[in-house]
């Protein structure tokens, strides 16, 4: 059955997100694995993206941990270096899809300030036909209420959606609800598996 509208994950799918990239960038890879082995920097990110205050959440994370303080408050100042660049042929997909009338949704673990942040710098982030943004859900993926909140709000039946993003656990939950996924590891193979689903021609994948 050809998919009716098709989902996208945002970070590593169409915005590279590697936090620990930047930092290697910024202190060196021995201090960035010894401050992420010391600071739980990921749980913080996901306070964010279920809905807390951006700045707030990273800046008390930071003063919690004064050794690490300026290199945490980062997480928010130099928050647009972490997430970029743009994965340009997946965006061309998204792109694709919308000007034959395909609709294209979001669902996406994001803070609802980082995302008014990102959407800022990346325009395209506000063309998705339908946004499902965790922070403004209250809840992040892979729980299985964001993935009801896309199929009630959308209206489009479970087998009739395709959605892809970079982890595993968050394809396995939408596949267990009767979803058409793909495990995003490049869009070389994204582009392939909208061929094969009809939405797209081979040039138009390109």
């Amino acid at each position: 059955m050809r998919p009716e509208a098709v989902v996208f994950d945002i970070g590593n799918v169409l915005i590279e997100w590697q936090p620990e990239k930047f930092y290697d960038a910024q202190i060196g890879p021995e201090r960035r694995a010894e401050m992420f082995g010391a600071v739980d920097l990921h749980a913080m990110n996901d306070r964010v993206d279920t809905g807390n205050p951006f700045r707030e959440t990273i800046y008390e994370t930071a003063a919690a941990h004064p050794e690490w303080r300026p290199e945490i408050e980062m997480w928010h100042d130099r928050w647009i270096e972490m997430a970029t660049p743009v994965i340009s042929h997946s965006l061309r997909l998204m792109e694709a899809l919308q000007a034959k009338g395909i609709p294209v949704f979001s669902l996406t673990n994001f803070g609802i300030q980082s995302y008014d942040l990102a959407a800022r710098h990346y325009p395209f982030l506000r063309r998705f036909d339908r946004d499902f943004i965790s922070g403004h859900i209250g809840t992040i993926k892979p729980d299985p209420a964001i993935y009801a909140e896309v199929e009630t709000v959308s209206a489009v039946a479970p087998g009739r959606l395709i959605f892809t993003d970079d982890r595993a656990d968050n394809i396995r939950v939408a596949a267990e609800r009767g979803w058409k996924t793909h495990h995003f590891e490049g869009p070389r193979g994204w582009a392939d598996r909208l061929v094969e689903e009809g939405l797209l021609t081979t040039a138009e994948a390109a």
